[in-house]
């Protein structure tokens, strides 16, 4: 047996999980899991409706979670995955008590994966490239969702009746949002923060012209004022196609202003050459005219 640690009353506290056999029977009396150093997957249904787990602690080297590994865990509480990248599959579908997850590396996130998760409140899926179909449906306690820069696509119905998802972060990027419906039944989405958006306001105040700057500004506030307006099941003026909509606007004019600020300071640059030398102007002039080096999505 794969016991740790043992209560005087004879369950479990710590269950050691090797994944050598995939078909291994886990105590039902286990409470707190802690896969092995040298695990790198935790099989298809290994824990599926285990009655007590409340904890599982994943090293670095378990890349995988299969297809239902923890489905309907309800008593999970806590979920530390210091190396897993994919979790697939209604992995962790039904875990109504989860409310910790911490996964600093995940990327893929399979059909249904934390749908029906209603004690989770806030998930921070900074690494996070793929988000498939209803991954997080139905997650009723759901507030805050932050993804990073690496983000591709959130996949159809991705957060279909998260009643309470109120705030989400995604970089800004279009055609990420792969369906109008993703946020059907969010009646209380009311606030979208850009992953970009340190170094997109250093952008806008870099402009040259007050007037690009200010048109930049009004398009970026735009989407948090009419974003809680908006309908929130599938119509022309859904959640989701506004923020699809917000996404290409916002995209559409950075660019566009940023090729107009290039053309004003080349310009410029030519008018000052003829008054001051070439050497002065590259070095002491145009370094402070210069906008951030950051590459938007669009640019070529």
């Amino acid at each position: 047996m794969n016991y740790i640690t043992m209560a005087a009353e004879g369950d479990v506290i710590e269950y050691l999980y090797t994944a050598e056999d995939p078909d291994v029977i886990v105590p039902r009396d286990a409470i707190h899991v802690i896969v092995a150093n040298s695990a790198t997957v935790i099989w298809f249904a290994a824990f599926r409706e285990h009655p007590k787990i409340a904890t599982l602690f994943c090293p670095v080297g378990v890349e995988t979670i299969e297809d239902g590994a923890f489905f309907q865990c309800r008593c999970l509480r806590r979920v530390i995955m210091l190396g897993v990248r994919e979790i697939e599959t209604a992995a962790f579908g039904g875990c109504e008590a989860l409310t910790d997850i911490e996964c600093g590396k995940l990327e893929i996130i399979g059909r249904k994966a934390f749908f029906e998760c209603k004690s989770l409140r806030i998930i921070d899926l900074s690494a996070a490239k793929i988000i498939q179909w209803h991954a997080f449906q139905r997650c009723s306690a759901l507030m805050d969702v932050k993804f990073g820069k690496e983000l591709e696509t959130i996949g159809y119905g991705a957060f279909n009746n998260c009643t309470s998802l109120q705030r989400i972060t995604i970089p800004l990027k279009d055609n990420m949002i792969a369906d109008d419906n993703i946020f059907d039944g969010c009646d209380n989405l009311k606030h979208v923060d850009l992953v970009e958006g340190a170094i997109l306001k250093e952008t806008i105040t870099a402009l040259q012209l007050e007037g690009w700057r200010n048109d930049m500004n009004a398009e970026i506030d735009a989407i948090n004022q009419i974003l809680p307006l908006a309908p929130a099941g599938m119509s022309k003026g859904s959640k989701g196609r506004m923020i699809r909509t917000w996404i290409r606007a916002v995209v559409g004019k950075i660019v566009h202003y940023k090729i107009q600020h290039s053309r004003l300071l080349n310009e410029a640059a030519t008018a000052l050459e003829l008054a001051i030398p070439k050497d002065i102007v590259i070095k002491n002039v145009l370094p402070f005219l210069e906008l951030p080096s950051y590459a938007f999505e669009g640019e070529e």
